[in-house]
């Protein structure tokens, strides 16, 4: 029996300077099909090289408010997979701390 596959598809659209003007992408498995979005972050891990890639995406729209709230989002799905992979309990608080005090700098705090 062979293994399952899942495809994620990221669409790039560029003007003429290569810079982002639509970000699309699908993921059949998960019900999304060329759903348009404003900004991508996707970290790689190189086993080889033990080393970190990444690719940042966002459109030239993208607001500057909405890009924070992505940052701030972005910190706490790390500091809970950070959880989840180490179940470091100390550093994933210590994460959470330097979240609320992101949030409350660029005041998202509701």
């Amino acid at each position: 029996m062979a293994n399952k596959k899942s495809e994620i598809k990221f669409l790039v659209e560029l003007d003429e300077n290569k810079i982002p003007e639509k970000l699309r992408w699908t993921a059949q498995d998960g019900g999304v099909e060329l759903e348009e979005t404003k900004a991508v972050m996707l970290a790689i891990w190189d086993n080889k090289a033990k080393e970190s890639l990444r690719i940042d995406l966002w459109t030239k729209d993208m607001p500057v408010d909405e890009m924070k709230q992505f940052f701030h989002q972005t910190l706490v799905a790390m500091a809970d997979t950070y959880n989840r992979a180490t179940a470091d309990e100390k550093m994933t608080a210590t994460m959470k701390d330097f979240c609320d005090y992101f949030a409350e700098k660029l005041e998202l705090t509701k």
